[in-house]
């Protein structure tokens, strides 16, 4: 990959650290599939994970601790793995009074703690987010509508989600398959083998940075995409950008990227021109700097001339469009 020279570009990425944060939410929605809530009903813990077939759960009831574990699959659509965990206690509250369960004026489930640990597709960690509040019931005022229920508050996350706050609950997959509720006798090994639901969490998140891009040149010559000088389709383009997170080259908090060997961004990176997929051949920090970035992406071919709206996002998380001409 090549790298600019040209002072121009480097003073736009740079002065780019100066901008402020923006408190724009960003929605995910991540799939799971086989989804397990393995109730704790029996209190011989030398019975714990032995019965390796499908074992329902027996005389579950309030107060009772679950543990959930399932497998990400999607996250906004886009293949990815990795983990969703949760533990719950039982509590049933309600407004109208029930034997067994707890009388409240509010209509939830359980309280319960989750932690998504979510991977790239090709098993790359990304992050965790973690979360804690009240399953059940309705989604909270300002949910997006594809939240459907629960009322969790996002209270941190690691990797490309350091720092996120914001709020997650359930909703409907396109499935639709409830989670299922097995005893902890089951040996969770087993878990992919017997199976479970297919489900979905949904997130809004508030990142501690939004990814922007400063400038888009032309990464032949390395100068600035213009109207003198528009996007050709086929050619590839530099974004200089600000936001995209760690690399998988560990480095400590407020170190200056390398120039050799240069410092591969960790999250999945995604570029769109007119909401078509681009071709994204490299995606690095730029060296000498803590927070600047440049990603080389080729034009779709059969992009038309005029104005063209270049759309880039890291670990799920978009930058504002860029309006770019090209020829």
């Amino acid at each position: 990959m090549q790298l600019t020279t040209r002072l121009s570009c480097l003073a736009v990425v740079l002065a780019a650290q100066s901008l402020a944060q923006s408190t724009t939410p960003v929605t995910l929605l991540i799939d799971v599939q086989d989804h397990v809530e393995y109730q704790d009903d029996i209190a011989d813990v030398t019975k714990f994970a032995t019965i390796p077939t499908v074992t329902p759960a027996v005389n579950f009831r309030t107060f009772s601790v679950a543990t959930v574990v399932a497998d990400i699959v999607a996250v906004n659509g886009q293949p990815a793995k990795g983990v969703y965990t949760a533990q719950a206690r039982a509590l049933g509250t309600s407004p109208t009074a029930a034997a067994g369960n707890a009388i409240a004026d509010v209509q939830r489930a359980a309280l319960r703690e989750e932690v998504i640990e979510i991977l790239s597709s090709d098993g790359t960690p990304v992050g965790t987010i973690s979360s804690l509040g009240l399953s059940g019931g309705t989604a909270p005022p300002g949910a997006p509508p594809a939240q459907s229920a629960a009322n969790f508050a996002i209270v941190g996350g690691t990797g490309a989600f350091v720092g996120v706050r914001g709020v997650s609950g359930s909703g409907p997959s396109p499935q639709g398959v409830p989670a299922r509720s097995a005893s902890t006798a089951e040996d969770p090994s087993q878990r992919r083998v017997n199976g479970g639901g297919v489900t979905r969490r949904v997130l809004t998140i508030y990142p501690m940075e939004m990814p922007q891009i400063v400038a888009i040149a032309h990464s032949s010559d390395f100068s600035l995409v213009s109207a003198a000088k528009p996007a050709v389709p086929g050619e590839y383009l530099s974004i200089f950008a600000t936001g995209l997170g760690p690399t998988k080259q560990s480095m400590a908090p407020g170190t200056k990227f390398p120039a050799n060997p240069l410092a591969q961004v960790n999250s999945p990176i995604q570029v769109t021109v007119n909401g078509q997929a681009a071709t994204v051949s490299a995606a690095v920090g730029y060296p000498g700097t803590t927070d600047g970035y440049q990603v080389n992406f080729q034009m779709p071919a059969g992009s038309q001339s005029g104005s063209a709206t270049v759309q880039l996002s890291a670990a799920w998380i978009p930058t504002a469009s860029v309006t770019i001409l090209a020829q």
